[in-house]
């Protein structure tokens, strides 16, 4: 059985996925079942909204893992994770390699490898900190415009993330704990799992060079859509699920020829 961690980013939570899992589980046609992709919440997000974020990638990491073996979910796991829940999957993958088959990255970066003017745009600053002082639909409204280059067609989200927002609210202080993990973390090593890295011509909030430059420094496979923004599941989910299906079934077609 395979088993699917998928990981979000700043101050989301499970639910921001959206149809993304159906999508993703349709385009494996029948290889999956409704119980192999599971969605935990980072501390400080979701379900977890008031438990405080930790301010280190790494104690984000042990804490998912730790959900998971309370559930009875036992690795290994294919982990699929955006931007800081990449980074999260990237210390998962360097440090416990053997609960890790492979893993997809989107939109993520890391210190090691990327300018801090490029790991977070400089025209998403001021939306930044509108971020912290806003609430409600006005808030969900700026995280959309620029988590999306769509934003303008997936209005119809807006209602569902302001709900999501009151009944389970990320505060400010862990806001600004997962922004301080996410700009002190770096990762010196090659995770030595397989990985695909994913990112979007049109991501206004990381520069998609960092992606490219992760994956050229680890080896790793990499796709670039041509206009999806930050948020690529949000953005256009079919291409994610589509380009995860195409390098699973090339990974294991490599696999195949090395035996042989």
């Amino acid at each position: 059985m395979t088993t699917w961690v998928f990981l979000r980013g700043l101050a989301r939570e499970a639910r921001h996925w959206g149809d993304f899992p159906a999508r993703f589980r349709a385009e494996f046609a029948g290889e999956l079942l409704a119980g192999d992709i599971l969605t935990p919440d980072l501390p400080g997000n979701g379900r977890r909204h008031a438990e405080p974020s930790p301010t280190r990638v790494e104690g984000m990491m042990e804490a998912c893992r730790k959900a998971l073996r309370e559930q009875g979910r036992a690795p290994p796991y294919h982990l699929l994770a955006f931007s800081l829940g990449g980074m999260v999957a990237v210390a998962w993958a360097a440090r416990h390699p053997e609960e890790c088959r492979a893993a997809v990255l989107l939109s993520t970066s890391v210190r090691t490898y990327s300018a801090f003017y490029e790991r977070l745009r400089p025209g998403a600053w001021p939306t930044l900190l509108r971020l912290m002082l806003a609430s409600g639909e006005a808030r969900e409204r700026a995280i959309l415009e620029l988590s999306s280059a769509r934003a303008a067609e997936l209005l119809s989200v807006l209602p569902a993330w302001t709900a999501w927002a009151r009944e389970c609210p990320v505060s400010r202080r862990n806001t600004l704990r997962q922004l301080l993990a996410a700009a002190r973390f770096s990762a010196v090593e090659n995770p030595f799992v397989p990985l695909l890295v994913l990112a979007g011509a049109g991501d206004r909030m990381v520069h998609p060079n960092c992606s490219r430059r992760l994956a050229r420094a680890w080896g790793a496979d990499f796709a670039l859509h041509p206009s999806a923004g930050h948020d690529l599941t949000l953005d256009d989910g079919d291409w994610v699920a589509r380009e995860a299906k195409a390098w699973l079934a090339e990974m294991n077609n490599r696999a195949a020829i090395d035996i042989l």
